[in-house]
């Protein structure tokens, strides 16, 4: 299953690249195609009902690309961003009801004048004009807090829950204890609604020390999220150190344990953490170590890989692969990489309305793949 098999050129549509390249996985045939490049970090992919699709970049643009595969000017509006290190524009997400509303959600690190930066939510709604798409009624509706220094561990991913709440995953801003003070938002989930309040319902709402936002605790830099199609749970994937990446199903007001227990070593090769487990603390349901770096998340539900069905997907950018995870229930039994020949760093993984499986690369000259079966 962890096989990875030799991958040869073949011809494509003029919709793709001419650089298609077929691989046979343990249980689906299928070729991945170039729908299009010249993207700087790109980070996150969105479809659009009419078809387009949202691509941030990290440096702080926000990308528009046609149906046909072209690359259409950034989108003008968007508030100012501090590209640093790990950050800049990160996650967009269209509102679910983007159909009527047009409103889409996207998070960014925000310049935060002499103090530093942090992660930020913002929503607004996406407009055409002649002159091209525009952002309108754009308001910031969460700030992280504390600003912080310095270019790593922002997270972040947006993922919206049944109850028309929405998830925001943060990093710890590499302030390791800070993921066990309540105080912050740093190395957080959070739950907000849909205009940047609290649910009331939230788990430390009563609690005059704690910041009302946070759903969970004990993360170090979650950069996956995704609701789970049958349970309607949220999962997310977490960079660990030197090792001990995590898939973790955050629940209400749990304590995740970092930076008390894990798996990883400190960079140095340390030995960083007493114990892997500790009462009061939940596990991981899956880790790797060596680390893969994960990023990007899928449950996937399409048609076009029916064998795939109900898989989990989770970009590495390290690892340079794209690991499909077989599931029972919330327990991982099987794992496989794909595309390792490739040497591409996995950003983004999305599914398409049609079922075909959507990439980003994080490069400088960044790309778009798809992933479509081959008969």
């Amino acid at each position: 299953m962890r096989r990875v098999l030799l991958a040869i050129a073949i011809l494509t549509s003029p919709a793709a690249a001419a650089d298609a390249q077929v691989f046979d996985s343990a249980k689906a045939k299928f070729r991945v195609e170039t729908v299009a490049s010249g993207l700087e970090n790109p980070w996150s992919l969105a479809f659009l009902p009419d078809g387009r699709k949202l691509i941030t970049e990290r440096p702080g643009r926000l990308r528009i690309l046609a149906p046909d595969g072209k690359l259409l000017k950034p989108v003008t509006g968007l508030p100012a961003v501090a590209a640093v290190g790990q950050g800049g524009l990160l996650d967009v997400a269209p509102s679910p009801d983007f159909l009527t509303s047009r409103v889409l959600y996207f998070t960014f690190t925000e310049p935060r004048g002499l103090i530093g930066n942090g992660t930020s939510l913002a929503r607004a709604k996406l407009v055409d004009d002649k002159d091209g798409a525009k952002l309108t009624e754009l308001k910031i509706i969460f700030r992280q807090e504390p600003a912080v220094a310095g270019g790593f561990h922002f997270g972040s991913r947006i993922a919206f829950a049944r109850d028309g709440t929405l998830f925001v995953t943060l990093g710890e801003r590499y302030r390791r204890d800070a993921a066990q003070d309540l105080s912050t938002h740093l190395g957080k989930v959070l739950r907000l609604k849909s205009d940047g309040t609290v649910p009331p319902d939230n788990p430390f709402v009563n609690l005059s020390h704690a910041k009302p936002e946070i759903w969970s605790y004990g993360h170090r830099n979650p950069q996956g999220a995704a609701i789970h199609p049958a349970t309607g749970k949220l999962w997310i994937h977490e960079h660990g150190p030197r090792g001990g990446d995590e898939i973790n199903i955050p629940e209400k007001g749990k304590n995740y344990g970092w930076p008390v227990v894990g798996y990883g070593l400190e960079y140095s090769g340390a030995r960083l953490h007493a114990s892997a487990e500790k009462e009061g603390m939940t596990p991981p349901i899956h880790q790797w170590t060596p680390s893969i770096a994960p990023s990007g998340m899928l449950f996937y539900s399409g048609s076009a890989f029916p064998a795939w069905r109900g898989n989990l997907f989770v970009g590495a950018l390290a690892g340079q692969h794209l690991a499909r995870l077989e599931l029972d229930g919330e327990k991982v039994i099987a794992e496989e990489k794909l595309l390792a020949g490739l040497g591409v760093r996995i950003r983004d993984v999305r599914e398409a309305p049609d079922g075909t499986i959507w990439l980003l690369t994080d490069h400088r000259d960044g790309k778009v793949l798809r992933l479509v079966p081959e008969k």
